[in-house]
């Protein structure tokens, strides 16, 4: 757990304080989801007073879509910043699911409040925007977005199974299970008509 003792720690810039907030934020809401934490415990996970809190964040729910921006963005950042280094689409499927935190938040039962899911849904679409770009079957781009969508619908699905059991997960393990099962399915996909 994350917690940050306030006598021993220099004074944070706003900026940092933010950044320190939302890590310390992302944590304990996919430890605990939404509904089961309060400002409360994130003040004193992050080792500040409540008004601190919200001298950053003006309710529960403001912190929680800044997380499930930031979630999003975290997880896009790994797709896309691995691109270049990626030795295939494959691999660079895998690291979507490497960041434990981001997936238990953007899966767990607090995204089913409508602005929520809507920040979701961006998210879902970035990855497959990202992810259709690296399919190289011969075939029109509107079919490699609905197989990219396929994918991040797949990871998605294994995503939300883990995060409703309630259990840590290996990351590394869940991304080449469904990975194995993504690319082996992209390798029988041909050009229809």
């Amino acid at each position: 757990m994350v917690t940050v003792s306030t006598s021993s720690t220099p004074r944070l810039t706003a900026t940092a304080r933010r950044e320190q907030l939302l890590e310390v934020a992302l944590e304990v809401f996919a430890r605990n989801g939404y509904h089961d934490t309060s400002m409360n415990d994130i003040a004193d996970a992050a080792g500040v007073t409540k008004p601190v809190l919200y001298q950053h964040f003006d309710s529960k729910r403001e912190l929680y879509q800044a997380l499930l921006d930031e979630a999003g963005a975290r997880l896009l950042r790994a797709i896309f910043s691995g691109a270049g280094d990626a030795t295939d689409a494959r691999e660079l499927t895998e690291r979507g699911f490497r960041d434990h935190d981001a997936c238990m938040l953007l899966y767990s039962s607090g995204t089913r409040d409508d602005e929520f899911a809507r920040a979701v849904r961006r998210v879902t679409a970035g990855a497959a925007s990202a992810v259709a770009q690296l399919i190289t079957v011969d075939i029109d781009d509107e079919h490699r977005l609905t197989l990219a969508h396929a994918l991040v619908g797949l990871a998605e699905g294994a995503s939300r199974r883990l995060v409703e059991r309630g259990d840590r997960f290996d990351p590394d393990l869940i991304a080449r299970q469904v990975s194995d099962l993504a690319w082996a399915g992209l390798r029988g996909i041909h050009r229809v008509g």
